[in-house]
């Protein structure tokens, strides 16, 4: 269960899915690949001006950075059930039309779109609170960060 002091993150299954994958890739191939090169680098002498080990020791600093992330991640995922057609909720791909130009976003957090190729909207940002829990074919009114009022058309809403 998530440590109280972290945050849980919200994802699919797949987005799930994929952390694992990149955890599992990074703690095992690629770390070794680091590790090789680090030991070649090292076998040709003088450390101090060794550009290959320099980046070597660079990559594996940022490698085990991105596999801690990844572990507290995974360590605080709550797995989203999909929400139906029509309905938005985290995970839901949404095609809206605000001020005559339609865009297509997915509802949820960053971690969720790393399945995906869409745009994130938030659903504690305004239009994200505003339009969560609505239906393909409403018209919803939100509070802009400027003050000002608008309005989203809901054209699509469908899980991801």
């Amino acid at each position: 269960m998530a440590d109280p002091e972290e945050k849980v993150i919200q994802l699919t299954q797949e987005a799930y899915d994929k952390l694992k994958e990149e955890l599992e890739w990074r703690e095992g191939e690629y770390r070794q690949d680091i590790t090789e090169k680090i030991a070649a680098a090292r076998a040709e002498g003088d450390l101090s001006e060794n550009g290959g080990y320099q980046a070597a020791r660079e990559a594996q600093g940022k490698n085990e950075g991105r596999i801690n992330e990844l572990i507290v991640k995974l360590r605080n995922a709550q797995i989203i059930q999909p929400v139906a057609a029509g309905e938005i909720g985290n995970g839901t791909v949404v095609t809206i039309a605000l001020a005559g130009k339609e865009m297509t976003y997915l509802i949820g957090s960053r971690e969720i779109a790393v399945a995906s190729d869409y745009d994130v909207i938030s659903p504690e940002s305004p239009m994200g609170a505003a339009i969560f829990g609505h239906h393909e074919g409403d018209t919803v009114g939100y509070k802009a960060p400027n003050g000002r009022t608008l309005s989203v058309e809901i054209k699509s809403a469908k899980p991801m």
